[in-house]
């Protein structure tokens, strides 16, 4: 290979290394949305940032929708609304919970990690999406759990 032809390969490869951060700034490359159908109006949150194909999830809590309420039920029935709260965000905006990739899982006891576990998995056909986890010390409205989600179509 000649020099001059190395020289514009890599000329090519810097380039071509340079135009995805060029793009990916763009206005209106990020669309902030908010579906109504968990969070109630006035949240000063996005309940999703959809960037490319990833969608970015607010963290969910176990209110009921379109309320600040939780769930009642203690940890169970807060992670089962939490759960919905997901899917539904998600229908919202055009994807599924085979789409989701993370999760990041923060629970008020974190000595309660079974029995979230044992509903958590419910709402997957052993097709996991990668997930932190940690014990947190004051969840947004006294919630015993919070997940946040990435989705990928």
């Amino acid at each position: 290979m000649s020099k001059t032809n190395s020289i514009l390969i890599m000329f090519m490869v810097i380039i071509g290394s340079m135009a995805t951060p060029l793009f990916a700034d763009e206005p209106g490359s990020a669309e902030y949305l908010n579906s109504g159908e968990v969070f109630p109006a006035g949240i000063p949150l996005s309940e999703a940032v959809r960037v490319g194909d990833t969608l970015y999830l607010s963290g969910q809590v176990g209110i009921m929708p379109g309320t600040m309420k939780l769930a009642p039920g203690g940890l169970e029935g807060e992670t089962r609304q939490t759960m919905e709260n997901i899917k539904t965000s998600l229908q919202a905006h055009g994807y599924s919970m085979n789409d989701l990739v993370k999760c990041l899982v923060m629970l008020a006891d974190v000595s309660q990690w079974a029995t979230f576990n044992e509903i958590y998995k419910t709402y997957f056909d052993e097709r996991y999406p990668a997930r932190s986890a940690f014990g947190a010390n004051g969840l947004a409205l006294g919630a015993r759990v919070e997940i946040e989600c990435i989705a990928v179509q």
